[in-house]
């Protein structure tokens, strides 16, 4: 059983923004003056049936499950599958995710969200990112994906090659300003994952600048296989597995992932945390802090941090000392040492920094850093959460995360001393 798509295509389109009728009709007319072996995936580039018009992204999101459904009868018919994005409708109303679709002669085989907005161009205020850059399942083994921007991120192909994909597959608006590092880019993600590579590209006048076409099919070794120009096209190739087992046969860097084991390194003092953070804000990353005193951690704290880290580039977490916990919550508490309590929360991966602090609250260490956004859990009131005049006035944000799950610290303590009865 093949674990690649055995023959790959690029359906390079010239984007019409916001006109989802005109770009239906160039994919039918290019798809129809082509033919392809069964089984071919055919990939389209970023947003290929409405570009980016974002004053109406809501509204154009809406007309995707019918695309969906021309693109499941197509397949069908002519047995071929389909990947390119999307805007995807999301439940209450909430902003689109710019949404890859792999689509077959069977239906939706599965998807990816982009996982990283291109500020430059305003889609974060738009749009919202992905938080789960797994590969798509299909039946010739899992698809690696990345969706423009994401391009410029390599973890993201090397965690789903990992995973076991030996295919990537980008959908791209990628500018003819930058057509260098499109080429770049894409050879290097082939190259440093010994994996096939199919990135198909927008081209045509977009606003005031191109995009860039030169859609690409390209061998585990770097080789372009197949390259289209600046217009309208279709370029194809043949995929051959047998040529990325015998890459792989002499080293196969997609499997080797030491664990660098620099976890311990996280925990720091609020001077060395301050200089660590204006190295990294210098480059334009928003800096997250929340706080606590994660005091027997429990899926709530995790899921908690999970979601305060998606609201920025790294988060520090501001860590009660075994003092201020005592004051706060009694002289039994903490369970747990502040040097445990650190050490534990340096193991998550969405924990950037930890400091420890010894007053009641956290309003010197938010004074001293000024993050870009404060968060804290959703049952505080935005006017009772300390440190969120001096943040605001910053320029920096607020957010309130609601708890999903309803676990507490205390609860587990006594669930404990419970269930070891009066002689425990």
């Amino acid at each position: 059983m093949k674990t690649i798509f055995p023959h790959a295509a690029c359906l390079q389109l010239e984007i019409h923004v916001g006109d989802i009728p005109a770009n239906l009709r160039q994919f039918r007319e290019l798809l129809a003056a082509q033919r392809f072996p069964e089984n071919t995936l055919a990939v389209l580039p970023e947003v290929w049936a409405s570009g980016f018009d974002y004053p109406n992204a809501a509204a154009l999101a809406e007309q995707s499950p019918a695309i969906l459904a021309e693109l499941r009868n197509t397949a069908a018919e002519r047995r071929l599958w389909f990947a390119g994005s999307l805007l995807e409708p999301q439940p209450g109303g909430g902003r689109p995710c710019n949404t890859l679709f792999l689509v077959g002669p069977d239906g939706m085989a599965g998807k990816y969200q982009k996982q990283h907005l291109f500020r430059f161009w305003q889609e974060e205020e738009y749009l919202q990112a992905g938080q789960e850059p797994l590969p798509i399942s299909s039946p010739f083994g899992p698809i690696g994906a990345l969706i423009c921007y994401d391009l410029r991120f390599p973890e993201i192909s090397r965690n789903q090659v990992f995973a076991g994909s030996r295919l990537i597959i980008v959908s791209a608006q990628w500018p003819s300003a930058r057509l260098a590092h499109w080429r770049l880019l894409t050879q290097a993600r082939a190259v440093e994952n010994q994996a096939f590579v199919v990135a198909c590209n927008g081209c045509g006048a977009v606003g005031e600048g191109r995009l860039a076409g030169h859609s690409l099919l390209i061998a585990p070794d770097g080789q372009i296989l197949a390259e289209a120009g600046e217009e309208a096209e279709c370029v194809q190739a043949q995929l051959d597995e047998a040529e990325l087992d015998k890459l792989r046969s002499r080293f196969c860097t997609a499997g080797e992932r030491p664990w660098p084991g620099w976890d311990a390194n996280k925990m720091v003092d609020l001077e060395t945390l301050r200089a660590r953070l204006a190295l990294i804000r210098r480059q334009g990353s928003k800096a997250v802090f929340t706080n606590g005193c994660f005091d027997l951690l429990h899926a709530g704290h995790v899921d908690y941090l999970e979601q305060a880290r998606a609201c920025g580039d790294c988060l520090v977490v501001g860590l009660n000392a075994d003092s201020s916990v005592r004051r706060l919550k009694g002289p039994s508490r903490p369970v747990n040492s502040e040097a445990d309590r650190a050490r534990v929360l340096a193991a998550l991966g969405c924990v950037d920094f930890i400091t420890i602090f010894a007053e009641d609250t956290p309003q010197r260490l938010i004074s001293a850093l000024l993050p870009d956004v404060l968060v804290k859990g959703a049952d505080w009131p935005e006017e009772q959460i300390v440190g969120a005049a001096e943040v605001k006035a910053a320029g920096g944000a607020v957010r309130r995360i609601a708890f999903r799950h309803q676990q507490s610290s205390s609860g587990m303590i006594s669930r404990i001393l419970r269930s070891c009865g009066p002689q425990g």
